[in-house]
């Protein structure tokens, strides 16, 4: 656990559960961007291993200081340009359900419809896109009848949304969370993922029940905001015992909750994203899964129902990579036939990160347990309480 920096009130700190700005100057945005180095990348890779690892980890696999190694990373994390993030373990469909959701919207009214859209705790991802969506947008419930519920209110209450058309996903073969930069060797991947157990004793791992309770929604919500906060900062703000906040952390990572460390997408060498909606026949559907969760291009794939069955979400370096990388898919895997594909114009929302057009994160809506977030969206008058202005 991340229990190393000192305990401090999380009020004090300007966190809230609610929408949170965090908007750094842009000559610190810049700054930071300019200084990216191979000790960023290196402390960015480390903590995609392990997520909470303690600095005098990281400083030790890394070969530097610990106090050089948590500097850093709040330089990166201050201006935007990298974060850890919590997020209900996508792979249990008993935790979450997931809708991948295509958007046509009113002309001219794509980027309005996106900040709208972005505002929600349901909604984790929302892409403008080019090609047969205006939209992308990925939404989060606990059952089917709750997704069908999210999706009436979210697009009904939405001005300037034309139509829109649900792929189920029923299976997550891989995604963001499983993605690394190539910034160290084997041995230290190694130490790091070893170390990762001790996030998670065996007691907790034992424990696979989805049941939730408010202090576990409580917590989601702030490592949403937050994946690295302290326990004490934690029990500080659910009001929590650190014992309890303690052994009800471990019991979330171990079973229905995942951390992620992302880095802003222009700054990993891969500044260019698209979204292949693909096909292939149902006995072959593991395999090519398989396949698909070892390439490197591929950041996330899910298994959806519809008229595709698989939706492959992947970046690139250059534009001209979208089809040169459809090439490579077609001779890879025969059996694969991509049916339609759209360029990303512009990431509004990341699993909760609120991005500007550089990428950067501006502000996050915490994820939320979903069937909380399905209360709260039924509770909200205006579908524009709450949107931020990017």
């Amino acid at each position: 656990m991340n229990e190393n920096a000192p305990c401090r009130g999380a009020a004090s700190r300007g966190d809230s559960t609610d929408t949170r700005r965090n908007t750094p100057s842009q000559k610190a945005q810049d700054s930071a961007a300019e200084e990216l180095d191979e000790l960023d990348l290196r402390v960015v890779h480390a903590l995609q291993v392990r997520p909470r690892a303690p600095w005098t980890l990281v400083g030790d696999v890394l070969a530097v200081n610990p106090v050089t190694a948590a500097r850093r990373w709040r330089r990166l994390r201050d201006a935007g340009l990298a974060w850890v993030t919590a997020y209900p373990r996508l792979s249990d469909h008993r935790i979450v359900v997931t809708g991948i959701v295509e958007v046509d919207t009113e002309p001219g009214r794509a980027q309005e419809v996106a900040h709208a859209l972005a505002a929600e705790h349901s909604a984790a991802n929302v892409k403008l896109t080019a090609g047969g969506r205006d939209l992308l947008a990925t939404v989060q419930a606990t059952d089917l009848n709750e997704l069908a519920n999210l999706t009436t209110l979210l697009f009904q209450r939405t001005p300037g949304v034309r139509a829109t058309r649900t792929h189920v996903s029923t299976g997550v073969p891989t995604e963001g969370s499983r993605w690394r930069l190539r910034e160290l060797d084997d041995a230290q991947c190694a130490r790091l993922e070893e170390s990762r157990l001790a996030d998670v004793p065996p007691d907790a791992r034992a424990s696979t029940a989805p049941a939730w309770d408010p202090l576990d929604a409580q917590l989601l919500a702030l490592l949403s905001t937050d994946g690295r906060m302290s326990i004490c900062d934690l029990a500080e703000a659910t009001g929590g015992g650190l014992t309890t906040v303690r052994r009800r952390l471990q019991s979330l990572l171990a079973s229905r909750v995942s951390l992620r460390c992302d880095l802003a997408r222009p700054l990993s060498g891969w500044p260019l994203s698209a979204v292949y909606f693909a096909s292939v026949p149902a006995q072959y559907l593991e395999e090519t899964s398989r396949v698909l969760s070892g390439v490197r291009e591929v950041r996330s794939c899910a298994i959806t129902t519809g008229p595709h069955n698989l939706v492959i979400d992947v970046w690139l370096r250059t534009l001209a990579d979208v089809h040169t990388f459809e090439v490579h898919l077609s001779r890879r895997l025969p059996r694969l036939r991509i049916d339609d594909r759209s360029v990303v114009l512009s990431t509004v929302k990341h699993m909760g990160r609120l991005l500007d057009r550089d990428g950067h994160c501006v502000g996050v809506v915490p994820l939320r347990h979903p069937q909380e977030a399905t209360e709260s969206l039924e509770a909200v008058v205006s579908p524009y309480a709450g949107v931020l202005e990017l």
